[in-house]
């Protein structure tokens, strides 16, 4: 049974008072308070408005793109217009543009005269470029990295296929980070390696379901000591060439006319909320506000960044003001080179101390059922008011994890900081991850409302806490 502190009736209607009035903040495990923030957040269009702005007005936001530009300035002026305190923290960011891309199959055994097979593609972040008028080169298929090392002799000259397919009946049981986790290694890892090895061009088989032959790009780690042509291809695609390679060689004609510029300028935007008697204290709620190009970024991630704007509107709306300042970060940079996290980190390695948690969420629109968060054993049964205030919508799980592994977070975590992120649904987030079809008709309006009310609810819970979480366990831990 949970503990219920007694007061003087003079003193209980003076505290009442001064929390009506928004002079003092409600302990953190106020069942009133949390389930106010629960239901505004459940009645509240704002987030999902904002999202709309967001891509709909702007649309795609790649890294140094004038969409990136655009949605600093409308995050910055929305943020204002609540009355945050905003600061924009300069990033430099990378700056990759995608060309033209194209391919068709020109030769395989049984080809009929004049024939040739389009190829669905498009290209990987990072990617270099054919010449103008394209490449042609025999297609070698690999299944793993051992493979394409034993391969070397064949892969010089060739077009390599890395055909590596996601798990969705994995994600469909609710592991779909770990359904994702080796096709995305193997983009990152595999054209760089392909490109050491000489060949010609690397092709990836998309990373994600729902195969309605829908390409789905990603980052790569090549470099300019070794950037080939790198692109990812459809399932459908890949399943074309197994079978025409079972018959014989095949070869592409693949043009690619991407560009790496120099580094361009760009912004974490951070709007602080500010705190009462522990405003030198933070706890961050955040999303990343840049997206790859084929779309408009709405799972990915601007329900993240959407979401963590909502708590202060949600706060505000409830003249709710906490102990400790809650900050809205909009990271930059995520997708191809999570440089806004890092130079978040770097601006505040000294601060450390002052950060009494992070919250990031970049899992997409998909129902909530709670959250996680990287706290010691101990520190678990502290939640339980925020559990029970999250029951009534379906979204009072905990899980404890040793680590997140949020991405932009990650250096704060690594570090010591404590991270918590939604508990979200992902069985059918990578169907659009990363591809054309990441648009606002993928995000549910209730199931935005349940994140907000997440997000709210545990930003208000973590910056209104007596106990101190502490650090966490692989604060020592080196940096991958």
């Amino acid at each position: 049974m949970r503990s219920v502190f007694k007061f003087p009736l003079s003193l209980t209607v003076l505290a009442g008072a001064l929390l009506s009035a928004g002079a003092i903040a409600a302990p953190a495990n106020d069942p009133a308070t949390l389930a106010k923030i629960r239901d505004s957040a459940m009645k509240d269009d704002w987030a999902y408005e904002r999202l709309a702005d967001l891509t709909d007005l702007v649309g795609p936001r790649l890294s140094g793109s004038p969409g990136a530009a655009a949605a600093v300035e409308q995050v910055a002026a929305a943020m204002r217009k609540l009355g945050a305190k905003v600061t924009l923290q300069p990033v430099k960011v990378p700056h990759w543009v995608r060309g033209v891309e194209t391919a068709e199959l020109v030769d395989y055994n049984g080809r009929p005269a004049g024939i040739t097979q389009k190829v669905v593609l498009t290209a990987l972040g990072g990617s270099g470029a054919t010449p103008a008028a394209g490449l042609t080169a025999p297609v070698l298929v690999v299944r793993s990295l051992d493979e394409l090392k034993a391969k070397a002799a064949q892969v010089k000259g060739s077009i390599v296929l890395m055909d590596v397919p996601f798990d969705q009946e994995l994600a469909d049981r609710g592991h779909a980070g770990q359904a994702y986790g080796p096709g995305a290694g193997f983009r990152y890892i595999g054209p760089k390696m392909a490109a050491e090895l000489g060949a010609a061009a690397a092709l990836v088989r998309s990373v994600g379901g729902a195969n309605y032959r829908i390409p789905h790009t990603g980052v790569t780690g090549l470099t300019d000591a070794a950037r080939i042509p790198a692109a990812a291809i459809t399932t459908e695609d890949v399943l074309l060439l197994d079978r025409l390679l079972a018959r014989g060689p095949v070869k592409m004609h693949l043009t690619l006319t991407p560009q790496n510029l120099p580094d361009a300028d760009s912004f974490n935007v951070i709007a602080d909320w500010p705190g009462t008697d522990k405003a030198d204290e933070v706890v961050i709620v955040s999303g990343h506000l840049d997206s790859w190009d084929l779309a408009t970024g709405a799972n990915d991630d601007g329900t993240g960044v959407a979401g963590a704007m909502g708590v202060i509107e949600t706060l505000k709306k409830l003249d709710l003001h906490p102990r400790r300042t809650i900050r809205v970060i909009a990271w930059m940079n995520e997708e191809n080179g999570t440089r806004g996290g890092k130079a978040y980190f770097d601006a505040n390695k000294d601060k450390l101390d002052k950060h009494f948690a992070a919250i990031e969420s970049d899992s997409g629109g998909g129902r909530p059922f709670g959250f996680i968060g990287s706290v010691t054993p101990p520190m678990v049964k502290y939640f339980a008011p925020l559990k029970d205030a999250l029951a009534p919508i379906g979204a009072g799980l905990f899980e404890r994890r040793d680590i997140a592994g949020a991405a932009d977070t990650g250096p704060l975590e690594r570090a010591g900081v404590p991270v918590f992120e939604p508990m979200v649904d992902t069985s059918a987030y990578f169907n659009y991850h990363h591809t054309p079809a990441d648009t606002l008709d993928k995000v549910s309006t209730l199931e935005l409302k349940r994140h907000v009310a997440v997000m709210t609810s545990l930003s208000w819970f973590l910056a209104n806490m007596e106990q101190p979480i502490g650090r966490t366990a692989h604060q020592d831990a080196e940096e991958d």
